[in-house]
């Protein structure tokens, strides 16, 4: 398929760590590039060099913006007119799952926008009135807002967990947005009638934070041991990837936003139909209810060591029907993919960007 390989596995054991030098160059783009040097040629994915995960453990300053109904907390990195791609972080998670492909990117050319979601970091809301609202449409909307305010009309959008759904909706309701897709585990979009089915036992099991959330004794665990449950949910999540004390506390710092648990515990009631959305974004809900099919170039990812619920490949390979292939990658990569394996998900991004 032109610039797509397609059913590629990449072997995230063969990635080499090929000295301070070429890690000096990638953390210098960083910080460093911007309009002056913004007309450098970008680079291919096969040109980005090697990374050792957690090379990295800090981003530029960080920005804030008003965007709809938030002020946005966001990282760039790269020339302030290279193409735009934006990186969006999941559940327990937070813009440190990126702290590794920024740079890589940043190196190849690309303007890189890597945002809190709503209820983590400092993201904040603009009003005390909104609703702390984490139904699927909204935090997508909040993708669509945010590139409003930046004046991005066009980008590649690539995210795992919540932010590979977000990013599935706007590939899927506003694909004039949305260049190309990088999607971890697939095909995400949901509905509260689909949250009505009842799984197999084993799969139910994996669901235990969702029903446990759908308590008040849970929302109140959740608030009182948030940090203890993250670690969990990262541990389970993710068996085989060996963070230290010093990565995951970074991105915990980002679940002491005040509105974190109000917008967690609704996403997670809403998607079983225990909370209400709202009916503003009823019409939203019905397009995605629909299962609406994906017109925009896209590559699926997925580790062979995913400890957390997602579909296999072959169950949502036809919702993508423009240029798709899938990747998964290996070397007990779980579910934080993009910060687990930076260079393959660089190459992914880099790769879709140029079909």
């Amino acid at each position: 398929m032109d610039n797509i390989k397609t059913s590629e596995d990449i072997d995230h054991l063969r990635r080499r760590f090929f000295g301070a030098a070429a890690m000096t160059f990638a953390a210098a783009k960083l910080g460093m590039i911007g309009s002056a040097n913004a007309q450098a040629v970008k680079a291919s994915a096969k040109e980005l060099p090697a990374i050792k995960p957690g090379a990295h453990t800090s981003f530029g300053p960080l920005k804030q913006i008003d965007a709809g109904l938030l002020n946005v907390g966001y990282a760039e990195a790269g020339p302030a007119d290279g193409p735009a791609v934006i990186l969006l972080h999941g559940w327990p998670y937070d813009i440190y799952s990126f702290v590794d492909v920024a740079p890589l990117l940043a190196s190849a050319g690309y303007r890189v926008i890597v945002p809190y979601v709503r209820g983590y970091g400092t993201t904040r809301f603009l009003s005390s009135d909104t609703v702390r609202n984490g139904q699927q449409s909204v935090v997508a909307l909040d993708v669509i807002a945010l590139m409003d305010a930046l004046k991005i009309q066009k980008a590649t959008i690539g995210g795992f967990d919540w932010g590979a759904r977000s990013a599935n909706i706007v590939a899927a309701l506003w694909p004039e947005r949305c260049k190309a897709l990088v999607s971890v585990s697939g095909y995400l979009i949901g509905s509260q009638e689909a949250g009505k089915a009842p799984l197999p036992p084993k799969a139910e099991l994996q669901w235990w934070y969702q029903y446990y959330f759908a308590t008040d004794r849970g929302r109140d665990g959740y608030d009182k041991y948030r940090h203890d449950f993250s670690k969990l949910i990262w541990q389970l999540a993710s068996p085989k990837w060996d963070f230290d004390d010093a990565t995951f506390d970074r991105s915990a710092a980002s679940f002491d936003n005040p509105d974190h648990v109000a917008v967690v515990i609704h996403n997670y009631r809403w998607r079983l139909g225990l909370a209400d959305g709202e009916r503003k974004y009823d019409d939203q809900e019905k397009r995605l209810a629909a299962g609406p099919v994906i017109t925009v170039p896209t590559i699926t990812m997925e580790g062979d060591a995913n400890g957390a619920p997602h579909p296999e490949p072959s169950t949502y390979a036809k919702k993508f029907s423009g240029k798709y292939s899938h990747r998964t990658i290996k070397g007990g990569i779980g579910h934080n993919l993009p910060q687990e394996a930076p260079r393959a998900f660089a190459e992914a991004i880099i790769d879709v960007a140029e079909v």
